[in-house]
């Protein structure tokens, strides 16, 4: 058996040249384009002169400046309908596939690939966003890059690339009532570090992700980057191959099998041999809330915020700058902290059954009147779904705002905005100062049933006291 890991292998096959700063040059097999991170890029293609190289890899939507109130045009911020016009000109100069607001396919990028059939194993995906990451549930190498590298893409389909360490991160056994996907991924990272997965790629396995659903998968390899890893990937398996199975953009059926024949083949295997492996058993996970300023801030939902004694030298100025900017007492109890927002939405929780869950939570309750609770699909597939079970009939009956596809409040690059210092209970993926559009609001992370139960308490509660 190979000691090769998924990663390796997929490096490797995807490798078209080493160059003399001893990086290799990657084939991107998937480009993925929004309207934020694009418009550069475009325009130094047109000052040389040239086409995009393969623009039947690459597809495009709109997703970060999108309002999720309404769909009238123009927008009513000016330089969101520039950047809107800039890509719809684009796309359609450049002959490139674009799930635009009048698709019915418009949505989250990393909500649309993967709903489409796009995402598939094996693949090296690039996109001009950091949660690019989100689409290694597949079985892929996903990178999130920087505008300069999506002209790259746009113009070689390649990437220069530094070769990751690999590191394997099993999680194993059923998960404890009242915890997700989304606090498995917090606990990681809270013992991990933000920093902790600097130059590796996290491969995520074990029982209690083998049990998972793709969604929860994908909620899992998202928040990699959040923990300093470029890549999170997860070995592709039956449940990978029937979430993709069917799908438009999914291998047809006369290749079907072949394709899960190649899949099948590209997996990590007992023999594969990893740079550092780290093991975390479920039965120890609690419902998981951040109270500081970065991802790796948390604490379960039984325990205090931590006071400087608990935290290591090298980590006390952040700290100290988490408890001003939060404007919290160290060794109080997360549990109980006020919230003015909630925002159930992202590329890490806004598919359908985050919001299933969300509304099953809310189902028969109300929010609390003081709370602005919004509620936003990752896709415009999503939303038809969620209307069609009638999710958005519970939301709006709680006192919800039940909302159009986009990205809205995680960064706020919309209307959707936290006003002066609210406390917002997010589903989201980052806790920074500033990221949800105020300059001092306050973020706390939590699954989007943590969410929907700070709505109806109207403070940071235990959704295990909820249902």
């Amino acid at each position: 058996m190979s000691k090769y890991t998924l990663y390796d292998t997929l490096w490797d096959s995807h490798r078209v040249a080493t160059l003399p700063s001893g990086q290799d040059q990657l084939l991107i097999g998937l480009h993925l384009i929004h309207e934020v991170t694009t418009p550069q890029a475009f325009a130094a293609l047109r000052e040389k002169g040239l086409a995009v190289a393969f623009p039947n890899r690459t597809f495009a939507t709109m997703d970060h400046i999108i309002p999720t109130d309404t769909v009238a045009r123009p927008y009513k911020d000016s330089q969101a309908e520039s950047m809107a016009q800039a890509l719809e000109n684009n796309v359609a100069d450049y002959g490139i596939p674009f799930f635009g607001p009048s698709s019915q396919q418009q949505g989250i990028v990393h909500v649309v690939g993967p709903e489409l059939g796009l995402t598939q194993p094996g693949m090296t995906i690039a996109c001009g966003d950091s949660h690019t990451s989100t689409h290694g549930a597949f079985g892929s190498l996903a990178f999130g890059i920087g505008t300069t590298e999506v002209q790259h893409v746009l113009e070689t389909q390649s990437l220069a690339l530094s070769r990751l360490k690999v590191r394997r991160i099993t999680f194993d056994g059923p998960l404890p009532r009242g915890t997700y996907a989304k606090d498995v991924i917090l606990k990681i990272i809270q013992t991990l570090g933000v920093k902790g997965g600097i130059g590796y790629a996290y491969e995520f396995g074990g029982t209690t992700l083998d049990a998972m659903s793709m969604e929860e998968r994908m909620t899992i390899c998202n928040m990699s980057i959040e923990g300093g890893a470029r890549i999170g990937y997860i070995n592709p398996d039956e449940t990978t191959y029937a979430y993709i199975k069917g799908r438009p953009y999914a291998p047809s059926d006369a290749n079907w099998d072949k394709a899960v024949a190649y899949w099948n083949t590209i997996k990590s295997t007992d023999q594969s041999e990893y740079d550092d492996v780290v093991h975390f058993n479920a039965a120890d996970l609690e419902p998981m809330v951040t109270w500081g300023i970065t991802p790796g801030q948390s604490v379960s939902i039984s325990q205090s915020i931590p006071t400087l004694q608990d935290i290591s030298g090298s980590d006390q100025k952040t700290t100290e700058d988490a408890y001003a900017y939060m404007k919290i007492t160290p060794g109080q109890p997360i549990k109980g902290l006020k919230v003015n927002v909630v925002f159930i939405g992202s590329c890490t929780n806004s598919r359908i059954s985050d919001l299933r869950e969300a509304a099953r939570i809310l189902e028969g309750k109300t929010v609390q009147p003081t709370v602005k609770t919004i509620i936003v699909p990752g896709s415009q597939q999503v939303k038809a779904q969620a209307e069609a079970e009638g999710l958005d009939k519970i939301f709006q009956a709680a006192g919800a705002e039940w909302r159009n596809a986009g990205c809205s409040m995680c960064l706020a690059m919309n209307p959707d905005q936290l006003v002066g210092d609210q406390v917002c209970a997010s589903t989201s993926n980052r806790n920074f100062m500033g990221r949800q559009g105020s300059p001092t609001g306050r973020t706390l992370l939590m699954s989007p049933a943590m969410a929907a139960a700070a709505a109806i308490a109207g403070f940071v509660t235990d959704v295990r006291d909820i249902v």
